[in-house]
């Protein structure tokens, strides 16, 4: 069952709404827990089962650091400083076992669905490499929906729960719905569950003005996707698949229309998930916020796919950072080369770590590996450039923050992207390569309006995708001006606002693209 299929927006979230709202506050978490376990099982049946090994590692992980902690904290003050000292060290060490056996428990899940076949097949290429006989049999197994999301929330419950941010939570059912709720499940965001325990749990009603908050904002979600992405996917899938047929100007179109692609179908999901949890009033970070207007890509990776960048800085770049190896490198650099040096290599080899498990994270292939190191050398030379290209400047007395220097920021730094993008589009790591060699070394004109107009799409597709490109570009920059767009329609006159809603409808309708010649964009970070 789809965000955006018919039988979830219409039948299978209305039914939940109104069995919600007409049951005491108490009952409500549960038939969300009930809605979501029917909303999993339709997806991957009994594989819900991991889900729930999951959720039980985290509530007796939580409780046995939650028992150590009190332990710990209980340490008698009439002991030596000494003896204190050691039954500190005592504790920690017990806590941080009981941390790793349980990050240890939930990856290995992760592993064996997502990445055994990618490293047997790496191992493989490496015995042929040697020349030694025998290889490794490489079988896919069917991963539960939305692991690599819950496994990061299951993650950073405990590591939490470990730094003692917050006490654990007591209750197991709690920590289930956390880990399962339906808006969440399949494409994120990843949550962290301080964020979301209150709204949760606390059965609000559904109101009318959530209601149509929520609604309003799935109907954006639905707008993005049918109308923008499924209509791209046609002309993505062509260049993609066929690359080697293209000159380069239309191997380098398809990779900007894949990125707009999946931009509008991540956000326009994202905007679904917001919009039904906004339904029970409760309130899911945003993911986006407006990445296409980023003049770095430091910048862009701060403003895409958030909940993940964020629980990589968090769980793994500072980490990294203050581990003592780091420390210890970083102190020897510091001594000879001095502190601006070692800054530098301490950030390289915590954004190593960070875009290493980023690139597979994405997926289990040499593509996502290279997309990740791309993306890690942009950020390096940018970190390294940056004073020298501050200089530059003012050296030429240009302001950097001009409306045209940022203008071109913004064009340069996207660029990057689509081409980032296209590798990680790519069926595999020599195709990307192979469509890189296309644009450079077979960039002509020659026959680019003919092959535009054949590749799937005719001048009224062009004509409605740029609508309705425009469309969201001007609500992205009253967005970014910190104009917040519904709370300012649902001011105005009723009548004015229903229109509004019903010319969304009308245009999803009319102009989404279904039906025959149409292949509708599968759920891209379902997958991962």
């Amino acid at each position: 069952m789809s965000y955006f299929s018919v039988i979830y927006f219409l039948v299978f979230l209305p039914i939940v709404i109104v069995i919600y709202n007409i049951l005491p506050k108490k009952i409500r978490p549960i038939i969300l827990l009930i809605a979501s376990a029917f909303f999993f099982f339709t997806y991957s049946k009994w594989l819900i089962i991991f889900l729930l090994l999951s959720s039980i590692s985290i509530y007796l992980a939580g409780y046995f650091l939650n028992k150590l902690n009190i332990e710990k904290n209980n340490i008698s003050k009439d002991l030596l400083i000494e003896e204190k000292k050691l039954l500190k060290e005592k504790y920690k060490r017990k806590k941080k076992i009981v941390l790793i056996i349980t990050i240890l428990f939930n990856t290995a899940f992760l592993f064996y669905f997502k990445y055994l076949g990618f490293f047997k097949n790496v191992l493989n290429n490496l015995l042929n490499l040697f020349k030694i006989k025998g290889s490794l049999k490489i079988v896919k197994h069917l991963a539960p929906i939305g692991i690599s999301f819950y496994t990061l929330s299951a993650i950073s419950y405990v590591v939490d729960v470990y730094n003692e941010k917050y006490e654990y939570e007591s209750n197991p059912l709690k920590l289930i719905l956390y880990l399962l709720f339906f808006p969440t499940l399949v494409e994120g965001p990843i949550t962290r569950y301080n964020d979301v325990k209150d709204d949760l749990f606390k059965g609000s009603k559904v109101t009318y003005q959530s209601f149509c908050f929520g609604y309003q904002r799935i109907l954006f979600g639905l707008f993005k996707k049918m109308v923008i992405a499924d209509r791209l996917n046609i002309f993505v899938k062509m260049v993609f698949n066929y690359y080697a047929s293209f000159p380069g100007p239309i191997v380098f179109l398809g990779a900007i229309f894949y990125t707009i692609l999946l931009y509008m179908e991540f956000s326009g999901t994202m905007d679904i998930v917001i919009g039904s949890a906004q339904i029970f009033d409760i309130k899911i970070k945003e993911n986006f916020r407006e990445p296409f207007f980023s003049k770095n890509i430091s910048e862009f990776w701060s403003r895409w796919h958030i909940s993940l960048g964020s629980f990589f800085k968090d769980y793994i770049f500072y980490p990294v950072s203050l581990s003592k190896g780091v420390k210890k490198i970083t102190s020897k650099i510091k001594t000879h080369l001095g502190i601006k040096v070692s800054s530098l290599v301490m950030g390289a080899i915590s954004l190593f770590a960070v875009w290493s498990l980023n690139g597979l994270w994405h997926g289990a292939g040499y593509q996502y590996l290279f997309f990740g190191y791309y993306h890690f050398t942009l950020i390096l030379l940018g970190n390294i450039f940056e004073p020298l290209i501050v200089k530059l400047y003012n050296k030429l007395k240009i302001n950097r923050d001009s409306k045209i220097m940022i203008f071109f920021r913004i064009i340069k730094t996207c660029i990057l992207i689509f081409i980032g993008e296209m590798f990680f589009r790519a069926n595999n790591l020599k195709s990307g390569l192979l469509m890189m060699k296309v644009i450079i070394t077979n960039f002509t004109f020659k026959g680019f309006k003919h092959l535009v107009l054949t590749l799937g799409l005719d001048i009224k597709d062009y004509i409605v995708i740029g609508l309705s490109l425009i469309f969201i570009l001007i609500i992205s920059i009253l967005k970014e001006k910190n104009i917040e767009v519904r709370e300012s329609l649902s001011k105005k006159n009723i009548v004015l606002r229903w229109l509004c809603y019903y010319a969304l409808i009308i245009s999803i309708i009319v102009f989404g693209a279904y039906g025959e010649g149409y292949a509708p964009v599968e759920p891209i970070y379902a997958d991962f």
